[in-house]
């Protein structure tokens, strides 16, 4: 069997930064442990999977199905358009595990129309987590879960880039996901970074789903409406970011194909 299989660099507008995706587009759903295999096999942070046939859209860590994954959508999104599949201005609509998405290409950026996941503001991370991460607890002026991940917030974006966290530590306490996020600079509303050796990615080079929550904190704490932020992984992405009347978050980027070929199984 051959499969179409490409590797996108999302969020980025340039190779080796941004978030890197496989994408294996089928004329029909594969087995679920077959699209578990090729994303080991792929080893990026997700590998997303469309049918043609129903445009359902799943996406796969290198150890676990995840429900919402914001770089996938957006590298599935980018290939339909780099194949003539989706025109500037026109959008598909994916079936997934997280309902229907949104995908509409823009001039110069595809936006995602995703959920607006508000963050429950009411949690307090115990000293083994912030042990972990390498945080001291005055580091931290909010925190808050979004599903079963975790939100911390400092206010020096410094202790953000300094971060060096334990991920054996990590790992082995109960936890999905971990952001961690800060004001920004000027430039950037908000940074961010975000860790999740719980399936296999120790840090996420540049998350779309934690900022479905990221944008519900700080589009309340600044009282704004478009926000700009920046992931600050070692590889770095930037987001265009916009809460809409509809309750819901838009979250535009740009993507860069770094391969293109075939999938032998």
């Amino acid at each position: 069997m051959e499969l179409e299989i490409y590797q996108v660099d999302a969020f980025s507008t340039r190779p080796f930064s941004g978030n890197p995706a496989g994408v294996c587009i089928t004329p029909q759903a594969l087995e679920t442990a077959t699209m578990q295999q090729i994303a080991a096999e792929m080893a990026v942070s997700e590998t997303a999977f469309l049918a043609r046939d129903d445009y359902r859209l799943r996406w796969f860590t290198p150890q676990a199905e995840v429900d919402l994954c914001g770089h996938g959508t957006l590298a599935t999104a980018h290939i339909l358009r780099q194949t003539g599949q989706l025109a500037v201005g026109e959008s598909v609509v994916f079936t997934t595990l997280s309902g229907p998405l949104k995908a509409t290409a823009r001039p110069d950026t595809i936006e995602l129309d995703f959920p607006l996941l508000v963050p429950d503001m009411h949690y307090a991370p115990d000293n083994a987590l912030l042990d972990a991460l390498g945080l001291d607890a005055s580091d931290v002026s909010a925190s808050g879960t979004f599903g079963p991940k975790a939100m911390i917030v400092v206010e020096d974006a410094q202790v953000i880039e300094q971060l060096k966290p334990n991920f054996q530590a990590l790992g082995a306490l109960p936890g999905r996901g971990v952001a961690i996020t800060a004001p920004g600079n000027g430039k950037y509303d908000f940074i961010s970074r975000y860790f999740a050796p719980w399936v296999g990615v120790n840090e996420d080079p540049v998350t779309g789903s934690a900022h479905c929550a990221l944008a519900a904190y700080w589009g309340s704490r600044l009282d704004k409406r478009t926000l700009r932020a920046w992931q600050a992984s070692p590889r770095g992405g930037e987001l265009q970011i916009a809460l809409t009347a509809e309750g819901r978050v838009a979250l535009a980027g740009q993507s860069h194909t770094v391969l293109a070929g075939k999938l032998y199984l």
